[in-house]
């Protein structure tokens, strides 16, 4: 049996592991399903970077979220207290989802799991 190139990197050295496909060139991985609609959904799906706070509701820039939980400051003896509001956030690509400024502490990243909408 001739497995499929990688769709992503044209690959040849492409093998199964499981239900799955994978390309050991560049870590593609995909479905057995054909290469045209799997690519497709991937792109489709990639556009959509969608950010959820802590309860699934999706956040969009210039929201306000309220912090759930006691978050300590990396280089800091202060904390972040449960039940903080923060207003006007923005959404960026990375380990943290959230950049905002909270009061009395200054800029900073927050990721969406600690959060609710407000």
């Amino acid at each position: 049996m001739e497995l499929p190139n990688c769709p992503k990197c044209n690959s040849e050295f492409t093998y199964e592991m499981g239900y799955m496909l994978v390309c050991p060139e560049c870590a593609y991985e995909w479905t057995k399903e054909p290469v045209e609609d799997n690519r497709e959904s991937v792109e489709d799906t990639s556009a959509d970077d969608v950010v959820k706070d802590a309860y699934g509701t999706e956040l969009k820039d210039g929201d306000s979220v309220t912090v759930i939980k006691d978050l300590k400051i990396k280089g800091a003896s202060s904390v972040v207290k449960v039940g903080t509001k923060v207003k006007n956030i923005r959404l960026v690509d990375g380990d943290h989802d959230i950049d905002c400024k909270i009061d009395g502490i200054g800029a900073m990243g927050l990721k969406s799991e600690f959060v609710k909408k407000a």
